[in-house]
């Protein structure tokens, strides 16, 4: 195989080597990295007797993945403050393939994040991806009886904390626009309207930005963070030089906070069956907003 076609035929799967990658890491410069380490592993290999290009190039991927992704727990048991996935652009279009938005989502990615490696290689091959446990097996190197039976503790343990609802994205607009609303006017009792009682946020600041360094948890607390942070300088930014966006982030509607040079952070919030805000995701550790600074769109 020559050098040209050797690429094309890698080009043909990356992008799915870069969506298995960036939901088996949560960022998105760690997912680049392995694709690029299984692209000189596929140009050095001997390929004569690899039959399926695509089972071979997910095997080195998710591989090169799992390597990355044992040393990252280790790095993030010392992370300060919650640890939240590296927020991406999708498109609208990916909102509307459900299965595909919600595996990409801050809820699931944080999920899958209590997960062992190796249950997270098996949940996101067989029920996201599609691949037969037989294919997984030969991936991982594992029976197949081994990694069916990954697979299912795996679905348990993600189905135990997954929302158990599901709101379409007209309603999810509305909810974060009425969120929004009622942090700019710093207004408490709208906040209190739209948070759920039990509603937790997340501050991702990583030690670099100010951030609350423990999940917040209820909605009175919730509130008052909201509103003592808003009208207030952030990441050395006054307020009259913040600009607010609305994007789709990570499947669904979000918000990116911009500066005069760079985003400053990302908003993303779960919704419950009430429509009231479940969870709010903060992500400002700039070393998180790269893919949003270069305005980058995870492929499906």
């Amino acid at each position: 195989m020559g050098v040209a076609s050797l690429e094309e035929s890698f080009q043909e799967y990356r992008d799915l080597l870069f969506a298995v990658a960036y939901r088996m890491l949560g960022t998105a410069a760690d997912a680049e990295d392995a694709v690029q380490d299984a692209w000189l592993r596929w140009s050095a290999a001997d390929r004569s007797d690899v039959e399926d290009p695509r089972a071979y190039l997910v095997r080195i991927t998710t591989n090169l993945a799992l390597d990355r992704l044992r040393s990252a727990q280790v790095q993030r048991e010392t992370y300060v403050g919650p640890w939240l996935p590296e927020p991406i652009l999708t498109s609208p279009d990916v909102a509307e393939e459900a299965e595909l938005a919600e595996s990409v989502s801050m809820a699931m990615l944080v999920v899958l994040e209590t997960l062992s490696p190796l249950e997270r290689a098996v949940f996101l091959l067989k029920d996201v991806f599609g691949f037969p446990y037989a294919e997984i097996a030969q991936a991982l190197d594992r029976s197949e009886t081994a990694v069916r039976q990954i697979g299912t503790r795996a679905r348990k343990h993600v189905e135990a904390r997954r929302p158990r609802f599901s709101i379409d994205r007209r309603e999810r607009q509305t909810v974060i626009d009425r969120f929004v609303d009622a942090a700019l006017g710093g207004d408490l009792n709208k906040l209190m309207e739209v948070l759920a009682p039990d509603v937790a946020l997340w501050t991702d600041g990583g030690g670099k930005i100010k951030a609350a360094r423990r999940i917040i948890h209820g909605a009175d607390k919730v509130a008052r963070w909201v509103a003592g942070v808003t009208g207030r300088p952030y990441a050395g930014v006054q307020p009259e030089d913040m600009r607010i966006r609305s994007a789709d982030i990570n499947g669904v509607p979000g918000i990116v906070v911009d500066g005069p040079e760079r985003p400053i952070c990302t908003i993303t919030v779960d919704v419950d069956e009430r429509g009231k805000v479940a969870a709010v995701h903060v992500v400002a550790n700039p070393d998180k907003l790269r893919a949003i600074t270069a305005n980058s769109e995870l492929p499906m």
